[in-house]
């Protein structure tokens, strides 16, 4: 652990990258403790978390910015990096190791490459991360110039002002990333039973994460409803609990479905679907249905994603190819057999790429090409300080 301490505080190095549409805290593995209680404190009192204005810390009050990369030289033969995603709770004193992020990701590239940890080749750099969340291997490529990251370019994505350099990330080998199958039930679709007494039909896939699927004409939504819509609905959050509670159960990530935020706070996520549609964007466009093939909201932790987590993407590009599921129901015929799939979420439209071929998977299919394209650009280095009162606490603790 590389540190500078003093009487009140411990500083500890870090860089705050954006990473696609969201923003979080990257640090070298060897300037954290090793996992467990210290370095659980110093993450959340370097977000500044429990607090919902995360005032006292570097978070952002948004949980797409309240996200943290724990990047180290590898372990692994296949890899050149180990990458640890956290997910820092705001308003709860949680942190959450159970998933990935594929926006954050996307700047572990970058990042790796402008520490050293990966040799910097021109044009492109490729860097193949583990992520230590799934045991999956990511693959970035990374375009490079002068030793160090691209930042400039013309790409753009939805929720991110101006353009910069593409960052293809590859997640062909992140299907079953939770619980080793794409279908972790065996079915494309089934049957989940509300306590209201509607039964409504979901589809439960786990590619790069875990998601439960429901139609949003089933549940009374359009599925275009943004942020402020569904964060200050009581009822309607209530209802995305009870159907994250119930998939959890049947995934075994949680015994009692009223118990899901405590017992697995990330996964699954929750994605309510429906077919393309006009739609104002979060912040204040417009989308065209003519420039999307499905419209999809994200919940995790209880909150809809300003745009869409590169992981749930990668899932409901999936799902979409799989028969009988709830996501291939809401496209047309041509939208399932194209090699790119147009997602109309919060912040705008995001194109993923998936490529299939005819499998005797239970899911029907193999996925030959799946990832995304992503932008990053590192924000920051310094120190972030950490209240020694605190450090000494959990080392009082663990002793």
């Amino acid at each position: 652990m590389s540190s500078d301490i003093c009487d009140e505080q411990l500083g500890i190095r870090v860089s705050i990258l954006r990473g696609g549409s969201s923003k979080g805290l990257y640090f070298l593995e060897h300037d954290l403790p090793p996992a467990g209680a210290l370095r659980d404190v110093i993450l959340k009192r370097a977000m500044g978390t429990p607090d919902i204005m995360q005032i006292d810390g570097l978070g952002g009050t948004h949980l797409i910015t309240s996200k943290i990369a724990i990047v180290g030289r590898s372990t692994r033969e296949d890899a050149d990096v180990d990458y640890t995603f956290a997910q820092a709770e705001i308003d709860r004193d949680v942190i959450d190791y159970s998933g990935n992020c594929g926006n954050i990701s996307a700047g572990v590239g970058p990042f790796a490459i402008d520490a050293g940890l990966v040799r910097a080749v021109e044009p492109m750099t490729e860097v193949r991360i583990h992520n230590t969340n799934t045991g999956k291997i990511l693959i970035a490529s990374v375009p490079v110039r002068k030793g160090r990251a691209v930042v400039g370019g013309p790409f753009a994505i939805a929720g991110v002002p101006g353009t910069g350099a593409e960052i293809f990330m590859d997640y062909s080998d992140s299907v079953g990333a939770k619980t080793g199958k794409v279908l972790p039930t065996g079915k494309p679709t089934e049957i989940m039973n509300l306590e209201d007494g509607r039964t409504i039909n979901v589809s439960i896939v786990d590619v790069a994460n875990t998601c439960v699927f429901v139609q949003a004409c089933d549940l009374g939504l359009r599925g275009d409803e943004l942020p402020d819509d569904f964060n200050t609905n009581v009822a309607l959050v209530k209802l995305m609990r009870e159907i994250r509670g119930k998939a959890a159960v049947r995934l075994d990530f949680a015994n009692d479905w009223k118990a899901v935020d405590a017992q697995t706070p990330l996964l699954p996520f929750v994605v309510f679907v429906a077919p393309p549609a006009s739609y104002a964007t979060y912040s204040g466009g417009r989308t065209d249905e003519k420039h999307c093939d499905l419209l999809a909201r994200l919940i995790f932790m209880n909150r809809l994603h300003e745009a869409m987590a590169g992981t749930g993407s990668m899932c409901i590009a999936s799902a979409s190819r799989i028969e009988g599921s709830v996501v291939h129901g809401v496209l047309n015929a041509e939208s399932r057999t194209r090699s790119t799939l147009r997602i109309g979420h919060p912040n705008g439209v995001m194109d993923v790429c998936v490529e299939v071929s005819p499998s005797a998977a239970p899911e029907g299919v193999r996925f030959d090409r799946l990832g995304f394209a992503r932008t990053a650009r590192k924000i920051m280095d310094g120190t972030v300080y950490i209240p020694m009162v605190d450090v000494r606490r959990v080392s009082s603790t663990e002793s």
